[in-house]
């Protein structure tokens, strides 16, 4: 690594930080970046500029956006007396690609995750409580992922819902178990949603 160039030594670190890239694919991609013509590295780095510079969180459900309100939250055709509850914005868009849920949604950008520092201030979570105390609301929808963190998120979220007279929801276990929601078909995804059950808290 050292005999490459400090310029490209820098790109290749900043390419590593990324998920599920390690130094030798951040090298391909470096290499490839500078080998491609077009003007590839200029348009990239564009981009990346524009989409820092513009996107932002929607002020109601979390999900990315470059207006206060994400186009959910502004569109008048969803039902909003159900609230989708999801760990990342990635989520959502596995639940419109499936094309049966036409609710509103709520991103906690993150899970309960104690053993890795992760409390309930690091999530969404005062913001979903708040929303879910809303009139409109008749049903939350928590559609972790069926892994150890996001079962454990589903359970203490719907706890704290029951507290407040809240009815929850979790996705049916069609999910694969260990399973995150970003890497669901649509199918499968659609039988979780359609024999969801109510969650029963402690």
């Amino acid at each position: 690594m050292q005999a490459f160039p400090p310029s490209f030594q820098k790109l290749v670190h900043e390419l590593s930080r990324l998920p599920s890239i390690g130094e030798k694919s951040a090298t391909r991609l470096a290499y490839y970046i500078l080998k491609e013509e077009g003007d590839l590295g200029k348009k990239l780095s564009s981009a990346i500029s524009e989409a820092c510079s513009k996107i932002g969180l929607c002020k109601t459900c979390f999900f990315l956006s470059e207006e206060e309100q994400c186009r959910f939250c502004v569109d008048p055709g969803r039902d909003s007396h159900v609230l989708c509850v999801v760990e990342k914005p990635m989520d959502i868009i596995s639940f419109e690609r499936m094309g049966e849920f036409r609710g509103l949604y709520h991103v906690l950008h993150g899970l309960w995750a104690p053993l890795r520092g992760q409390g309930p201030e690091s999530m969404k979570l005062a913001e979903l409580l708040r929303r879910a105390e809303s009139a409109e609301i008749e049903e939350v929808i928590i559609a972790t992922g069926s892994t150890v963190e996001g079962d454990a998120t589903a359970l203490y979220v719907a706890r704290l819902l029951s507290e407040r007279g809240i009815p929850s929801s979790r996705l049916a276990q069609g999910m694969p178990k260990g399973g995150e929601l970003e890497y669901s078909d649509e199918v499968t995804l659609a039988r979780a949603l359609a024999g969801r059950s109510r969650i029963e808290a402690l």
